[in-house]
């Protein structure tokens, strides 16, 4: 007896950038050579100017992927084969809103460049995200519950974001001078790489003490307006919380989704990965977030400028902006998921 095969349907689920990024990604390997019939011979980190994406913002070179960098190692290999088989599958669907980046969106479906493209439907399925059940006990919400409306600055840089330990001590003083109330998750330093504990995360929470890496004195001096625990924070319930005013975060796709999903304003803090992307995209285009600024050559945030971006987004006018911003995505992504449910 011969069974008959029954074609079904392959879907690829792309759980991190929406829109804004997976165009590039489809088209950033072969742009140069179908729009403009040369061979590309330099690396794209080194192209003079951003990446034009037609219908979309232009991609800074200096934001692009670390796998897209260099094209002749073999992470850009390998990310080149995984995003040339997109064409191949019956649908994608994306962690993200229409509302989210609607020029993106417009864009994969109405732009001519893109009609030429073999790209599968694409259907935004989000934002989904995972959802603590908060413990009674929980050091951070009992504190939390102690602090005024909107006043505290959330400080968590995801599962295995590392700073220098140059820059966790301008961090530290930085959060001490601004003055504002703050809830660090605090890691062990290393200059080793931004994602050094990506892969052990967790592991150094019995062994983690914050006195061992933080400014003599800091935890003292800052103990009646600040909170420091080792590793790990419920995130989802921390932001949900009434008392959160910010998000100091790495812009990880989980963590911008949770913070814009609960109307939370971020401080952009990117590391590695895609990180550099979203950020951009939070700042310049949906106009939640402040990004700081680095001194030239040197690769860290001062105190100072710290304290500018703290005081900013928790005090100032551009920062009721920014909340009031993150709260309107926080209302389109409700109806964005009634809609997908329904």
């Amino acid at each position: 007896m011969v069974v008959a095969e029954t074609n079904k349907p392959h879907v690829a689920v792309l759980s991190s950038p929406g829109m804004g990024h997976i165009i590039p990604l489809l088209e950033l390997a072969k742009c140069l050579v179908i729009d403009h019939g040369i061979h590309v011979e330099c690396e794209f980190i080194d192209l003079p100017e951003p990446v034009q994406v037609p219908g979309c913002s232009p991609v800074r070179t200096e934001d692009l992927l670390d796998q897209v960098r260099n094209r002749k190692i073999d992470e850009y290999k390998w990310f080149l084969f995984h995003i040339s088989r997109l064409p191949m599958s019956d649908g994608i669907l994306l962690n993200s809103w229409e509302d989210f980046e609607p020029t993106s969106h417009e864009a994969i479906r109405k732009h001519p460049f893109y009609k030429q493209i073999p790209i599968p439907p694409v259907f935004p399925a989000g934002p989904l995200i995972k959802h603590d059940k908060p413990e009674l006990d929980d050091e951070c919400l009992a504190w939390l519950d102690k602090q005024p409306l909107n006043s505290v600055l959330f400080v968590a840089l995801g599962s295995g974001g590392t700073l220098s330990a140059a820059q966790l001590t301008e961090l530290a003083w930085g959060l001490e001078l601004s003055q504002q109330r703050f809830l660090l998750v605090a890691r062990k330093p290393t200059d080793a790489s931004a994602s050094a504990t990506f892969f052990n995360v967790g592991e150094d929470i019995n062994v983690n003490d914050p006195k061992a890496y933080l400014p003599d004195g800091f935890l003292k001096r800052t103990k009646e307006v600040g909170l420091v625990v080792p590793t790990w924070a419920p995130q989802v319930s921390v932001l949900q919380h009434p008392s959160t005013g910010a998000f100091l975060s790495h812009c990880g796709w989980n963590s911008t989704l949770e913070s814009m999903t609960h109307g939370v304003p971020m401080i952009a803090w990117p590391l590695y990965a895609e990180q550099r992307m979203n950020a951009t995209m939070l700042v310049e285009e949906v106009g939640v977030a402040v990004k700081p600024v680095g001194i030239p050559g040197k690769g860290v945030v001062d105190r100072e400028e710290i304290k500018r971006v703290v005081r900013l987004v928790l005090e100032g006018e551009e920062g009721n902006v920014m909340r009031r911003k993150a709260r309107e995505q926080k209302m389109s992504a409700v109806k964005a998921l009634v809609s997908v449910l329904a």
